[in-house]
């Protein structure tokens, strides 16, 4: 199993980040190819950091070549391009890890 976490500080614009993620954000990721899960999950308290967590993405395959895959082709390329869109909501870009 591979994932990959991508984390949300608290948008500057809340209600438009909420309606370009979930509208056109969320319909891209669900493209990728190899993806067998995605969950979206709010950050209701956090410990050890100042950073001003807001939510958080988990993106489920099955090994980390899959992955890699997946962001390499058309869709997963197309998903971090629009990235940038959403940085009109934020102060700053989404941290992202891959774990296995």
């Amino acid at each position: 199993m591979a994932k990959l976490y991508v984390l949300y500080n608290q948008p500057k614009d809340q209600e438009g980040f909420e309606q370009y993620y979930y509208n056109v954000h969320i319909p891209l990721v669900q493209k990728l190819p190899y993806l067998k899960g995605a969950e979206v999950h709010r950050v209701l308290q956090a410990q050890n950091t100042n950073e001003p967590l807001y939510l958080f993405a988990e993106l489920h395959f099955d090994n980390p070549t899959e992955l890699s895959q997946a962001l390499s082709s058309p869709e997963g390329q197309e998903v971090q391009g629009d990235v940038l869109n959403l940085m009109r909501f934020l102060d700053k870009p989404p941290v992202i890890s891959i774990v296995d």
